[in-house]
């Protein structure tokens, strides 16, 4: 359901998402999310897992730890976490197994990071290759400033969805997702859709990530609408990596 526009657009949050891909026999495969129908943002949309920033993903010790210091630290930081909280797939350094993996998902208070360092753990945050910057359009009544990265899945776990954000989660290859949102027994937001589009032209987790260095710093990305021979579509830059860069407006969800 789409919220109506409104006058004067929100400023947006900074937000992360991260795209967890593995090689399969039948290609690339990312790992979706189905956001819960009771949600206020894209309530029962099929998504990447991710989320806002929290305060804790900005204020991390970070020289305290063996970690590479990058400007982009914070949403690394809230894009595994968020990983973790929505679907239990954690991209972390050192020994993981499922009983230490169950210990994480119910120990009590502190932070996530203050709960990984008491395992014995750090974040992965080098595992992450930045892929997109998208800002969510001006029109929808809450905005994500969302970095999107893209990293290849920790061997030899399962994901485990919290029931409360998340209530499915699976496998599949760009294109079958693609397919399956254009037969509507999937919805996606604009974002989610464009995203897939370009990796449907991958066929590896190497040729995704040879595809997201091409262009590196990101760009930001801001669909607005437009009038086209076609009728009213939502539009991106050209040069950006993607295939298409118009999409009808009433096909593009954007929250």
């Amino acid at each position: 359901m789409n919220t109506p526009a409104i006058n004067t657009p929100v400023e947006p949050l900074p937000a992360a998402s991260l795209i967890l891909l593995r090689d399969s026999v039948d290609g690339l495969e990312v790992f979706m999310i189905q956001r819960h129908r009771d949600l206020r943002f894209a309530p029962g949309a099929t998504v990447f897992p991710g989320g806002r920033l929290d305060a804790e993903d900005s204020e991390l010790p970070w020289r305290d730890l063996s970690l590479p210091l990058t400007d982009d630290m914070p949403q690394r930081m809230a894009a595994i976490r968020e990983a973790f909280e929505e679907c239990g797939l954690l991209l972390a350094g050192g020994s993981l197994d499922a009983s230490v993996l169950d210990g994480l998902r119910t120990a009590p208070g502190g932070t996530f990071l203050d709960r990984l360092l008491a395992a014995g753990l750090e974040p992965d945050v080098a595992a992450l290759v930045p892929f997109a910057r998208w800002l969510t359009p001006e029109s929808v009544w809450r905005r994500y400033d969302t970095l999107f990265f893209l990293a290849k899945a920790p061997p030899r776990q399962t994901a485990v969805v919290d029931g409360v954000e998340a209530v499915a989660g699976f496998w599949g290859t760009p294109r079958a997702i693609l397919a399956e949102a254009e037969a509507e027994r999937l919805s996606l937001v604009f974002a989610t859709r464009m995203n897939l589009l370009r990796l449907a032209g991958c066929r590896t987790v190497r040729h995704a990530m040879e595809e997201a260095a091409r262009f590196h710093p990101l760009a930001p990305i801001l669909p607005r609408p437009a009038d086209t021979p076609e009728g009213p579509a939502l539009c991106i830059p050209d040069g950006l990596g993607y295939p298409l860069t118009r999409i009808p407006l009433e096909q593009a969800r954007l929250g």
